[in-house]
């Protein structure tokens, strides 16, 4: 059995000013619909998740 790829670090604090997560950069969305993208949409964005961490207020 595979398991779906995640950017999770268990450092599951949201930031209240960008609505991130502080540990993977995902919004409370992404975050409950993780378990239903395909892997091709899971990668996709995780590709995106170190800029946006980077680039957070």
């Amino acid at each position: 059995m595979t398991t779906a790829s995640t950017p999770c670090i268990k450092v599951c604090v949201i930031d209240p000013a960008s609505k991130l997560c502080e540990g993977c950069g995902r919004t409370l969305a992404k975050i409950a619909q993780w378990g239903r993208l395909s892997e091709a949409e899971r990668l996709k964005i995780m590709a995106e998740l170190p800029e946006r961490l980077r680039d957070k207020p």
